[in-house]
């Protein structure tokens, strides 16, 4: 396979060292608005640049999008109308007008796009969405999930990441879809700001919780802060009536118990995302080599991320207005 990538930031940047390193991937192409930034990666990787024009004239046989949020919407869809099949970072576009508009735009192709929603790749998750399908856990009754952030991201990266719900949270909204299989009905949201006030200055929170009623009624709760001192902390409890079982809590979670006579996990806390899901997006991309090759449709499709986007932005209006939320309200 030839593969290109677009956007050689640090995510963009792994993955194209990830995909390189497969054994079915004989060239990757790297590009980026920034052709400095594509050269210098690819120099440190040993793989090929050129400009995002020339990636659509390179002879690839898929494409993966990693640049900014704004260049996602034209990038899936010049993949699509090449022929190309696309994986692209969530999210699909910058709000839910711009997410439809690719997805009406591409509906009827047969070129397949994957969105990049790594969670659903990690071993821990898997065994948990595996358990609930199999009865072990009886009926669900409660999902607790929790997206902490060490240190929060640049004032600018604020200003233009759409929110917390619809940046972080987002990713917690998908998990709980794909874990449970069933779908949010109402939300209720809340948020607060205690550190930076660029928080505040961007119409965002920097800490946030939220109750999601299932449409059969199990409940759901997502806490998010980007100040968590003790390190990066992911994690999802799957109660049912008859057993229950945690994503995320290994020797690496930043939880010390203060029960006495309880001996503190052995460490070091997980750094970062990349740090926590490497394994994760290394399933992802060859699950997408699956997809490039015609041996398996998309595992996640731009209608998954517009679910995902509905749940944020029914989160974002309640926070707003302090009020409970139906889905049916933010559906377009």
């Amino acid at each position: 396979m030839r593969l290109g990538l677009a956007g050689t930031g640090r995510i963009g940047t792994a993955h194209a060292e990830t995909l390189k390193g497969f054994e079915e991937v004989e060239s990757v192409v790297v590009a980026d608005v920034d052709a400095a930034r594509a050269a210098s990666a690819a120099a440190k990787l040993g793989v090929e640049s050129a400009s995002l024009e020339e990636l659509f004239t390179a002879g690839l046989d898929g494409l993966v999008v990693t640049a900014a949020t704004d260049a996602h919407p034209g990038l899936i869809i010049a993949a699509v109308d090449a022929g190309l099949p696309v994986f692209c970072e969530k999210p699909v576009a910058a709000d839910i007008p711009g997410t439809l508009a690719v997805i009406d735009r591409i509906e009827g192709s047969d070129v397949p796009v994957q969105i990049g929603f790594q969670r659903r790749f990690d071993a821990g998750y898997a065994a948990a969405r595996a358990a609930v399908a199999s009865g072990e856990l009886g009926w669900l009754h409660t999902l607790r999930a929790t997206t902490f952030d060490p240190a929060p991201p640049p004032a600018e990266y604020v200003a233009h990441s759409g929110g917390l719900f619809r940046d972080c949270g987002v990713h917690d909204f998908d998990i709980i879809r794909w874990v449970s299989g069933r779908e949010v009905a109402e939300v209720y949201a809340t948020g607060a700001n205690r550190g930076e006030q660029f928080f505040a200055d961007a119409g965002d929170v920097d800490t946030a919780a939220a109750t999601l009623t299932l449409d059969d009624g199990t409940l759901a709760t997502v806490s998010m802060t980007r100040y968590n001192g003790a390190g990066y902390d992911v994690r999802l409890d799957v109660l049912g009536s008859v057993s229950g079982v945690v994503v995320g809590l290994d020797d690496r979670s930043p939880l010390r118990s203060a029960e006495p006579g309880v001996a503190p996990l052995p460490g070091p806390p997980y750094p970062g995302f990349m740090e926590r899901f490497r394994a994760a997006y290394t399933t992802e991309l060859r699950a997408f080599l699956d997809v490039v090759a015609g041996r398996a449709p998309s595992p996640c499709g731009a209608a998954d991320a517009l679910e995902a986007f509905y749940i944020a932005e029914a989160c974002e209006v309640s926070r707003r207005e302090r009020r409970p939320v139906r889905l049916e309200e933010v559906r377009r």
